[in-house]
């Protein structure tokens, strides 16, 4: 059987590495990846590109890597995860007062309102990438989950509004485009990895991804079928591996080799008498390094990582009873020993590891499960998403909508009532994630590298 599907290609930019997977859907919706290659990153930093010819050179070699375990790979276009200390997010209110009262509310109305959140004040440089409505409100009625079709004065809604650094994710785009390859479109992390490792159920239960990467820890927290809120603190796995060689006082490449092999994020679970020893230096006396010591060192950054998804819990009044689904731990930092047991700890909730497992064919390459993979698999969802609805756009059952028919009476104006659904299945969620962000960022210049 032929497999007309088309290869999309995620292209995940981190801090300590650069990771391209080429996937590619079979007949039962399942991903089968075609293609993995990664290299070490040198030019980013925290998420955000700084030197870009040191990016343009790992993003060869990742797609070098790539193709090299695939010959019959072509790749022209690749879709981007963007993070980054310059993300940021805001809680807004919109209202507008209607002039046809005595009309129902119709789509143009509820477009506008989201439109004149555009208008929000932000910091010069930065740019609004997404503007997400969450409840809408008609006259004194709250917590409105569709509008249209209802009658009113006034018509308003919460909105969350994503926003990022215009020149960062320029550079981001100039990166990948000095390679050859074009950006498809841009995505950003913790709503790419939270496609990849959330199920059906998760979405409606009401559930916090927390994708802890080499420099930066995204959070996405979902609550009744939307996305609630999204942030990113400024710490990850890069933070610990320096507190590691500054507490300890080792080479870093020894720093990250510890973590990976002795580390813990309980200093409680390590053993008194456990000790590494670490070789000597010209002629120094090697050093023991104590396990436990180890692991508090990694406990008071963690420890402080949690908090920080505590505060953002708290600023949009989800406490620890409300989220269901708890914590999903996905990304490199999550594979951390004893990560679940502290972070049920620090914040009250369940907590679990994310592996982007679900949506892949079993024949998969070994090791693409890891949580590390998360974001590379969410992009390439998220390519199949914008690829499956641009095929069926003028299908209903993709447009997120129901039509009712409210008057049909012959020679009469037909009055089209279409009610608006929480996304709360996976397509759903996805299809709510803005497309075009990376026009955003274009500019007539950027053609010119």
């Amino acid at each position: 059987m032929t497999n007309n599907q088309p290869i999309i290609v995620g292209l995940d930019i981190g801090t300590t590495k650069v990771v391209a997977i080429a996937g590619r859907k079979n007949e039962f919706g399942k991903l089968e990846i075609l293609g993995f290659g990664e290299a070490k990153s040198n030019g980013v930093q925290h998420g955000m590109v700084l030197n870009i010819d040191q990016t343009i050179r790992a993003i060869e070699e990742a797609m070098k890597n790539c193709y090299a375990s695939n010959r019959e790979l072509d790749i022209k276009e690749v879709y981007v995860g963007v993070a980054g200390h310059h993300i940021k997010s805001l809680q807004t209110r919109g209202d507008r007062v209607r002039t046809a009262t005595e009309e129902v509310i119709k789509q143009f109305e509820i477009d506008q309102l989201v439109e004149d959140q555009y208008k929000t004040y932000i910091p010069a440089g930065d740019q609004i990438i997404d503007v997400i409505p969450q409840e809408y409100t008609v006259d004194n009625f709250q917590n409105i989950t569709d509008p249209i079709g209802r009658t009113g004065v006034k018509i308003g809604a919460n909105f969350h509004i994503i926003t990022g650094d215009r020149n960062a994710i320029k550079n981001i785009n100039r990166s990948v485009e000095s390679t050859g390859l074009r950006v498809k479109d841009l995505m950003l992390q913790p709503l790419a990895s939270s496609a990849a490792v959330m199920s059906e159920q998760d979405i409606e239960a009401g559930i916090a991804i927390l994708d802890i990467g080499g420099g930066t820890t995204d959070l996405a927290v979902f609550y009744e079928g939307i996305l609630k809120h999204t942030a990113v603190i400024p710490f990850g796995g890069e933070n610990i591996t320096n507190d590691i060689k500054m507490g300890l006082g080792v080479l870093k490449s020894h720093a990250e080799q510890m973590k990976l092999q002795f580390g813990s994020a309980l200093a409680d679970a390590a053993h008194n008498n456990a000790f590494i020893k670490i070789p000597s230096l010209r002629g120094l006396p090697s050093k023991d390094i104590s396990v436990k010591n180890l692991a508090g060192i990694i406990q008071a950054r963690m420890s402080e990582i949690l908090a920080f998804v505590t505060f953002h819990l708290k600023q949009v009044g989800l406490d620890n009873k409300m989220l269901n689904g708890g914590i999903v731990l996905t990304g490199g930092g999550s594979q951390l020993k004893h990560l679940i047991q502290l972070t049920e700890y620090v914040t009250g909730l369940n907590a679990r590891i994310g592996y982007p497992n679900e949506h892949l064919a079993g024949n998969h390459i070994e090791g693409m499960e890891k949580p590390m993979y998360a974001t590379c698999i969410g992009l390439i969802l998220k390519g199949y998403n914008v690829y499956e609805s641009s095929l069926n756009e003028l299908k209903s059952e993709n447009t997120n909508t129901e039509v009712e028919v409210i008057n049909n009476q012959p020679e009469k104006e037909v009055v089209i009532r279409v009610i608006n659904k929480k996304p709360k299945s996976f397509k759903e969620f996805m299809t709510s994630i803005k497309g075009g962000v990376i026009d955003l960022f274009k500019e007539e210049g950027d053609l010119k590298l």
